[in-house]
């Protein structure tokens, strides 16, 4: 295995002048460019070989037929590369891809899901064919600057290939939905939080679906992963939260309505308790 390490000769920082695509052949011999990760959304299809890494602390690889998706600024360290690695990838600048987003209301399960298990399995050859395609497409529209509606025609590309994407994640989220739902309490909950916490925020909702006392609910999750039932809510309430708020589309109250809350005073509160910031002052700082 070969540890990968930031490429000296022919590579510079990234700037505030980077692209916001860049289309690239990856091999032992050519790697990602230096803080790809800080900067861009990433998009992997493995040919041949592997790639090992460390993701939230978590080990794992891709191998070739998969592919990977990792969000700018995720937890990343350690990738190394199989000697017969071949992969092709496409990056994306992390603030266009985020303000062409299509629609919130499926993108939220695609995001959350993708942040716990970003090695998605591909089904068949059309797949790859579509995958391999939308890099390609994307990438052509990027480069075709002479175009009379440049920057209209980019953004409409942008969405087709976040639908696309997306049509790719939805056949591995269900797959793992259909596993979940058969495995251990500690499992079927975590499954129940991300498909309800969007309107469901108690414990004893979760224990009564699972036919268990709420007090042994947390017992069993904090005995599988070190946080209580409620601490687990919390969080995937608190990811959705972000996600929301980073969509400048949608306004305080919306969010807060999506989310059930009974009123936006309510939604207030609950933000500043789990990110100790009203959703005015957090949606200040992204400016």
């Amino acid at each position: 295995m070969l540890i990968l390490e930031k490429r000296r000769a022919g590579m510079k920082d990234l700037d505030k002048n980077r692209p916001r695509i860049l289309f690239l052949e990856l091999s032992q011999e050519k790697r990602f460019p230096v803080d790809f990760s800080t900067y861009y959304h990433t998009h992997l299809y493995c040919h041949q070989g592997s790639i090992s890494f460390l993701f939230n602390n978590t080990e794992m690889k891709c191998k070739g037929g998969e592919f990977l998706f990792w969000f700018a600024e995720s937890h990343l360290k350690d990738l190394e590369f199989s000697r017969a690695f071949k992969a092709t990838i496409l990056l994306i600048e992390k603030d266009f891809l985020n303000q062409n987003i299509p629609d919130q209301s499926w993108s939220i399960d695609a995001i959350l899901h993708s942040r716990q298990y970003p090695i998605k399995q591909l089904n068949d050859k059309s797949d790859r064919k579509r995958v391999l395609s939308n890099f390609k497409w994307l990438h052509d529209k990027f480069q075709d600057r002479e175009h009379r509606f440049y920057e209209e025609v980019l953004k409409l590309q942008m969405r087709l290939f976040i639908l696309d994407m997306w049509h790719t994640f939805a056949n591995e989220y269900e797959r793992r939905k259909r596993t979940l739902q058969s495995g251990s309490l500690y499992e079927r909950f975590v499954h129940l939080v991300q498909e309800h916490c969007m309107a469901e925020r108690e414990v004893r909702f979760y224990a009564s679906l699972l036919s268990v006392t709420p007090k042994y609910l947390n017992f069993v999750c904090k005995q599988n992963s070190g946080a209580t039932a409620s601490e687990w809510i919390q969080r995937y309430t608190k990811e959705r939260i972000i996600v929301f708020l980073q969509n400048k589309n949608l306004n305080i109250s919306e969010i807060a309505d999506k989310m059930m809350f009974s009123s936006r005073s309510f939604f207030t509160r609950y933000v500043k308790m789990v990110l100790g910031i009203t959703p005015t002052e957090y949606r200040s700082r992204l400016e």
